[in-house]
């Protein structure tokens, strides 16, 4: 055999190296695709969902108009939004997490401190109803979004989700899951405290 026969037989890969290397490549790609998934969900852990930014923060609440939850007698719009600091409550009757913040929006609406409006989400009239009733209405307002597309404009992911919005109308904040007394203590009061200065030093 002579020198160039060997580099040749050196360069072509044999019959065995040929069915190695897709063999290799085969046991990789799930070990690698689990490592990303895994890395991926570690990241996600470790993240707080109420920290989910909003594309509508600092941009005027979409224009909507709401019919009254049934039984009740004030309806939701944009146009109730405006002229002072209030609070939106995206909240449905088969939301289990809105029943474990519903004590806290009891208390804030006994306190007075900002008013709290209620945008019920794809709820059947008759369920929205029976919750309220049953568990006591907190909400100065209430809106029917039967069909979520008023939810969808404002970009909601899933029920609860509770919006700050300034007195222009404007959204300054969202909470996303169920609102608990720190939450409620630590960032939302504080906020609507500062929008409420911030528009009384706007004023002529």
């Amino acid at each position: 055999m002579t020198a160039g026969d060997d580099i040749r037989s050196d360069a072509v890969p044999t019959e065995v190296e040929r069915r190695t290397v897709p063999r290799r490549l085969v046991v990789l790609l799930p070990v690698t695709l689990f490592a990303i998934l895994a890395g991926l969900l570690a990241w996600g852990l470790t993240r707080n969902a109420t920290d989910i930014p909003s594309a509508l923060i600092g941009k005027a609440v979409p224009e909507f108009s709401l019919p009254p939850v049934q039984g009740r007698t004030l309806g939701l719009s944009s146009g109730d939004l405006l002229h002072e600091v209030s609070l939106v409550n995206v909240f449905a009757s088969w939301c289990v997490a809105c029943r474990e913040e519903h004590p806290v929006f009891m208390r804030l609406a006994a306190s007075k401190k900002v008013p709290l409006h209620g945008l019920n989400y794809k709820d059947r009239p008759d369920d929205a109803a029976r919750w309220l009733d049953t568990m006591v209405d907190p909400y100065a307002r209430t809106g029917a979004d039967l069909n979520g597309r008023v939810a969808i404009d404002w970009g909601v992911y899933g029920v609860p989700e509770t919006f700050v919005v300034s007195a222009d109308g404007h959204i300054a904040y969202k909470h996303i899951g169920a609102v608990t007394e720190q939450a409620l203590t630590d960032t939302i009061l504080p906020l609507v405290e500062r929008l409420r200065a911030e528009a009384k030093e706007r004023q002529p």
